[in-house]
């Protein structure tokens, strides 16, 4: 199955991974040592990661290192921008609302 790169970041033990990733690459036994879930949790975690895009695996001899790979978050970001130009709207007419309504009282 597929996933999407919402699923990923749907969870915050698999957002709290990427935040880890994102600057270093770390094996599955580092990442595993930061959180109180089993083992078999967390790589399920990965799997999620890795299907969606997020995570590439690398092998080194015996461990497996995980990589962030971020680019899929450019998805998420263009739909959280469509939604942020509309709240800025919303909030530039509030502006203007309450300045207009501030004058009104003052010139009373």
């Amino acid at each position: 199955m597929r996933r999407d790169v919402f699923q990923a970041i749907a969870d915050p033990t698999r957002r709290e991974i990427i935040n880890m990733v994102a600057f270093n690459s770390l094996n599955l036994n580092a990442i595993a040592d930061n959180f109180k879930v089993s083992r078999p949790a967390i790589s399920q975690h990965i799997k999620i990661l890795t299907e969606c895009g997020l995570i590439n695996i690398k092998k080194q001899g015996r461990e497996r290192y995980c990589e962030a790979s971020l680019q899929q978050l450019n998805e998420v970001s263009k739909w959280i921008e469509r939604y942020r130009q509309l709240w800025e709207e919303k909030f530039d007419r509030l502006d203007g609302l309450l300045d207009k309504m501030k004058n009104n009282a003052a010139k009373e």
